[in-house]
């Protein structure tokens, strides 16, 4: 068995060929899972297809999971990291709808999967240069990206049967987008409390998020270097000196064409 957790361990973590084709299935499977997540919202999720696809979905990301925690080194802190615990709410909603009832609201629990697109960054990172010099504008289009997607989720499922306006996956994403930007043309309202008490959380955080992902692509780009004195880590990728300290800095680079 020991032998067994070494093996998962190189390949979860590892560098090798085996490793990086392994994890390059995970990001495809990812992806894979994501979409589907996005396709059923537009079809009859009680349909005996669907359902079965998510109990199988459900097996292999519980395998999944269980094979994480088996490799993880500190088992408790793995729990309580918030990928791991998006992953466990995420087979709980695939698999309580199949044995009771498809409950409408836990639909939209099922958008946390989209969390997982951290995870698909930090491994892009590892393998790919051009990932790792733009992880910054790639992380804040993923907070974009995450947000107006669990948003879009709640919205649908909070609304779709008491909102005429809203009777599909792609009247939510429109009422997402158009508030989240401020245009507002009023064609799509929330009424309730709820809806209105949402409509300002989507302009409050969106707008934040939108600013972010604006400096990250404008701003003059950083490099990440920790000083040995002060430990700031964001400078100039020609700074000499650390602009808090002073401390002479040796920034490694590739060199000049």
């Amino acid at each position: 068995m020991e032998r067994l957790r070494e093996r998962l361990c190189e390949l979860y973590r590892g560098t090798s060929p085996r490793a990086a084709a392994f994890q390059y299935a995970l990001l495809a499977f990812d992806l894979a899972i994501i979409a589907f997540f996005v396709a059923v919202s537009f079809l009859d999720p009680d349909q005996p297809v669907i359902v079965a696809v998510d109990l199988v979905l459900a097996v292999i990301l519980a395998l999944d999971y269980a094979a994480r925690l088996w490799t993880a080194d500190v088992k408790w802190r793995f729990i309580f990291r918030l990928g791991p615990l998006s992953d466990l709410v995420v087979i709980a909603t695939l698999l309580v709808p199949a044995l009771t009832e498809s409950y409408a609201f836990l639909r939209v629990m099922r958008a946390l999967r989209v969390l997982r697109s951290y995870h698909v960054l930090g491994v892009a990172r590892r393998r790919s240069h051009w990932v790792a010099l733009h992880e910054e504008v790639i992380a804040a289009f993923i907070n974009l990206l995450v947000f107006i997607f669990i948003v879009t989720a709640l919205v649908y499922v909070t609304q779709a049967r008491t909102n005429p306006k809203i009777g599909n996956y792609v009247d939510a994403l429109y009422f997402t987008v158009t508030t989240l930007t401020t245009t507002g043309y009023g064609d799509i309202t929330l009424d309730t409390t709820f809806g209105r008490l949402l409509a300002v959380i989507i302009m409050v955080v969106g707008i934040s998020l939108f600013v972010r992902l604006a400096q990250a692509v404008f701003r003059p780009r950083k490099v990440l270097f920790p000083c040995p004195s002060c430990g700031l880590q964001r400078h100039d990728p020609d700074a000499v000196h650390c602009k808090h300290c002073g401390r002479v800095l040796n920034i490694p680079d590739e060199g000049y064409d």
